[in-house]
């Protein structure tokens, strides 16, 4: 939620709301001038304008900062060393501690710190502390346990004066190539520059420093540091929008550029609503005059084709050309900018025939911390997100139903109507797994209680809904309202649990309740607190088909500086907020992921939490959607490359509302919304409070039937999305994998981000994103065969391909060559098709072949990890005319036996072959005995 509005709590609620209402303006969208430009963002102008320096003087231009030769040590896979900075006009020097860490992954690691600054910490007003040292713990949060160093990794034979040479990687083929003077670092693979650092010179480490105070002499200003010639204008403090910044420990941004040399695209860096290949931010036509910015913030009715902000931050990219993907992975949690721009390089006029190569320049920045930054060098999309899942962890497993449809709204407005909206749902024959309640539920916006007139019995909406194997979701934010007398904010107070100001105090803020504190979850005391928040002894009213939404938990503040929280607050180790911005999210979100986990002992089922904010890492515990997008085509179409390069960014299991958040959706476009929501990995429909209401069944003819056929085509593949979500979960590759992805070396689909292939199913989805579309353009990579999905019309060769589409059609097609696996019979909900029979839908490719796979469990605890799963995988052969079923499970786990036991009943009951051709019909159907092992097809 991002919009503001009254509750019925009193005058402290009508005071939050004419005080909120002054900053937004409820009838216009996001206002641009309450969140900063690089230009208003001190550290990032700094930046910008020492790279134009660099440009602008590159011939003469002498980087201030050199590798120490003689400091240069290697051991057991890492490469330490001191790096010196020269300061102003004179000999002072900063010294630089260097670490390349080379890992048994093939990635490497290169982080530059600063000696450790004096003794203790920066004193501040009453007493209280921040600490005088570079941020070093967003590894804490972003990576799974500590990266294991190559024992491989040697020094290369090769000498070169003036440089340090490195080989890693799988057959030490990678090569890593640090210069000392100036410093640099190239990474090549296979003989070839794939990544540069430092090589434009932007490297720019601002150095801890004392104030030097300014004094007054005969009216003039005299200043006593007269070596240091940079503009001091924001290192103290800083203003906007009427808040002030102070910086007790001055500036301290860390910056570097980094290039990709050959590649023209380069995807990634979400959460931005913009095409997934990334647009250059400085010059050139369509392009943007910004850098896309990393600053979790609530930002309401966002923009389209913007590199503003928006509610989550995954500091990683991939560069891609035919045959090669590279990543770089920036590891800080602070506010980010980065730039992008592209260059030719240039082509011999002599070399005839010759095409210049598309060079990517990349400059981050970031306002604090280490510069601590992870290069993977491919060389394919799967071997990145390979990698970077094996660094800051997979996604995790959902339960089944958390991957079917969700119905939400703010705000189902009591007891009785959740139950006649799932009453509904059943009389008119749609399907759906999670009804969600916002806010309004509780009790005067107070968290874990529930308002006695309209929730009164809770328990009794879950026991409606478990009769039909449905969840219930409510919404639980990180700020608590400040109401003498609540035990969760008197817990909070006495415990000291929360985030603190500047002064060391507890941080008062405005959201939601009014007056608010807010937790703080970096403190592990907080985050074992939390878990005794969520028993069902605890929350009263809850039972084991209820789960959680974590939302505002950018944090969104009404009164702080660009919505969102002082950066001078200080949290769990005097550590300030500038430095931890953007992993607040995922630390809220991670707690209560373990607190559902550990709500009753005994009972261990996956969690289902649901988050706006996140960070690298945040894909392990949860869910994402896209926040507080308009009922407008254009959010429509926005929303497919968002997804896209989260999905890039190693956090799949995003989605966003369907219908828009904001307005109301004229007919026409809610239909295409659910037809392109039912290829959302996270598939919920969701509205603001003042929308009309727009359940399914309130459409009308034909709308109604053709949004049920949408839901149910989702319920009839879930098996196929299942078995996605499962191959995201052990190897990180994306759920709606972009055509890059799926065909590397096919260069006109590099930019393509409104159709995507879903898992490895073989299914092409381009659903309708444009008003009054008949039909849409299919663009197929290769000479392969492909058929509609819904009657089975071949499309061949290599090209675009005109798909009828009108209202009642979603434009989807079957690459031939795949076995997609389906259950057919209509349900209520997921859980009730547990025991459904299987159909495979074979689809031949040209030579008469298929295979495809299917993974299976109980859809709800850990027990897969302890062997009580399928996996099975299906090939079909034209040339021994056979259908075969391989196991893939591996070795027997102590739960196999069991469940295997229990899944006997569950069969494959139909095969449907397509693109059979000659002496067969267009499509052949074979029943199929209860073992399912193996048929001939007749």
């Amino acid at each position: 939620m991002g919009l503001f509005r009254s509750s019925s709590s009193g005058w402290t609620a009508l005071i939050v709301w004419l005080y909120v209402a002054c900053l937004f303006d409820v009838a216009t969208m996001v206002k641009h001038e309450n969140f900063k430009t690089c230009a208003q963002s001190g550290f990032c102008a700094r930046n910008r304008a020492y790279a134009d320096l660099a440009t602008s003087q590159a011939r003469s231009w002498e980087p201030p900062y050199r590798l120490v030769p003689e400091s240069i040590v290697f051991k057991n896979g890492r490469l330490e060393g001191t790096i010196l900075k020269k300061v102003g006009i004179g000999e002072d020097v900063v010294r630089l501690p260097l670490v390349v860490a080379f890992l048994e992954s093939g990635a490497a690691r290169v982080t530059i710190d600063e000696e450790k600054r004096q003794k203790g910490d920066i004193e501040l007003r009453h007493g209280s502390k921040a600490r005088k040292e570079r941020y070093n713990e967003a590894s804490a949060w972003a990576l799974v346990g500590d990266p294991e160093v190559s024992t491989t990794a040697t020094l290369s034979k090769q000498s070169e004066q003036g440089a340090t040479r490195v080989l890693y990687g799988p057959s030490n083929k990678f090569e890593a190539v640090i210069r000392h003077q100036p410093f640099s670092v190239e990474f090549n693979r296979d003989g070839q520059t794939q990544v540069k650092f430092n090589d434009r010179g932007f490297l720019n480490m601002e150095h801890w420093r004392p104030k030097i105070e300014k004094e007054e002499v005969e009216g003039e200003t005299k200043v006593e540091d007269t070596k240091n010639s940079e503009d001091e204008g924001t290192w103290w403090e800083e203003s906007f929008g009427g808040n002030t910044d102070s910086k007790p420990r001055g500036p301290e941004s860390v910056a570097l550029d980094i290039s990709f040399p050959g590649y023209g695209h380069v995807f990634g860096i979400p959460e931005h609503a913009t095409s997934l290949s990334l647009k250059e931010t400085r010059g050139g036509d369509g392009n943007y005059d910004e850098p896309y910015r990393l600053y979790n913030a609530d930002v309401f009715e966002y923009v389209v084709d913007s590199p503003m902000t928006l509610y989550g931050s995954i500091p990683f990219m991939q560069a891609h050309r035919k045959g090669s993907t590279v990543g770089v992975f920036w590891l800080n949690g602070a506010e980010t900018w980065i730039d992008v721009v592209k260059s030719m390089t240039p082509v011999n006029p002599s070399s005839l025939g010759v095409e210049g190569k598309t060079n990517t320049q990349t400059h981050w920045i970031s306002e604090s911390g280490q510069l601590d930054v992870f290069v993977f060098l491919g060389p394919s999309p799967m071997d990145i997100t390979k990698a970077y899942g094996e660094l800051t962890g997979y996604t995790q497993l959902p339960q089944q139903f958390a991957i079917a449809y969700h119905q939400c709204r703010w705000n189902y407005v009591s007891v009785e109507d959740v139950k006649d909206v799932d009453r509904k749902f059943d009389k008119y024959k749609i399907p759906y797994d999670i009804i969600w309640l916002d806010i309004e539920y509780t009790d005067g916006k107070k968290y874990f209680t529930w308002d006695p007139l309209t929730f009164g019995d809770p328990k009794s909406i879950q026991k409606q809904l478990a009769k039909n194997g449905r969840k219930l979701v409510a919404i639980i934010d990180p700020h608590i309202k400040n109401e003498g007398g609540y035990h969760v904010v008197d817990e909070l107070k006495s415990k000291e649990l929360a985030v603190r100001n500047k002064d060391g105090n507890i941080f008062e803020g405005w959201c939601w309740p009014g007056s608010s504190y807010w937790v703080d979850c970096f403190n592990p005391a907080t985050r074992e607190w939390w878990k005794s928040l969520f028993r069902y002894d605890s929350w009263k009213g809850t039972s084991s088909n209820m789960f959680i939404w974590n939302d505002m938990n950018e944090p969104s503040v009404f009164n702080g500086p660009e919505t969102t929280m002082p950066k001078d607050n200080l949290h769990y180790g005097n550590w300030e907020h500038r430095d931890v911005h953007n992993i607040y999210g995922l630390t809220y979100h991670n707690a209560t992921h373990h607190a559902l986990v550990e709500r009753k002992r005994g009972e261990i089922r996956r969690p289902f939490v649901l988050t706006r904010a996140f960070f690298a890492g945040s894909q392990r515990v949860g869910a994402m959607w896209t926040g507080d997008n308009e009922a407008k085509w254009e959010h429509l179409a926005a929303a497919f490359p968002m997804i896209l390069a989260n999905g890039v960014a190693g956090f799949p299991f995003a989605g966003a509302d369907v219908g828009g958040f904001f307005g109301n959706p004229e007919k026409d476009l809610l239909t295409r919304w659910y037809q392109a929501g039912a290829f959302y990995p996270f598939f919920r429909g969701h509205a603001h409070i003042d929308t009309r209401r727009r359940e399914p069944y309130l459409a009308g003819e034909p709308y109604t039937s053709i949004i049920t056929q949408a839901i149910r085509l989702r319920y009839q593949l879930l098996p196929a999305w299942y078995t996605a979500f499962h191959e995201a979960s052990v190897d990180g590759a994306p759920i709606l994998r972009p055509h890059y992805y799926a065909f590397p070396d096919d260069e006109m689909g590099f930019a393509l981000d409104d159709q995507f292939f879903v898992g490895s199913t073989g299914l092409l989805a381009k659903p309708v994103v444009k008003e009054d579309a008949e039909k849409v353009d299919i663009y197929i990579p290769d000479d392969e065969n492909y058929y509609d999905y819904f009657d089975y019309t071949a499309y061949s060769g290599a090209g675009i391909k005109s798909i009828p589409a009108p209202l009642e059609k979603i434009p989807l097609v079957m690459q031939g060559g795949h076995i997609i696996p389906r259950r057919d019979r209509p349900r209520r909900s997921s859980e009730l098709m547990k025991w459904d029979p299987f159909t495979l839908v074979v689809v031949l490719n040209k030579a008469g072949d298929a295979e495809g796979t299917l993974y299976l469990d109980d859809g709800e605890t850990f027990e897969y990890n302890a062997g009580a799963f399928i996996h099975r995988r299906f090939v079909y052969s034209r040339a021994s005319s056979s259908l075969v079923s391989e196991n893939l499970a591996g070795a027997e786990g102590p739960k196999t036996a069991a469940y295997l036991k229990t899944m006997k009943k569950v069969r494959v009951e139909r095969i449907i072959v397509v693109g059979v051709g000659g002496e067969w019909a267009s499509r052949k159907e074979v029943n199929v005995s209860e073992d399912g092992k193996q048929r001939k097809a007749k």
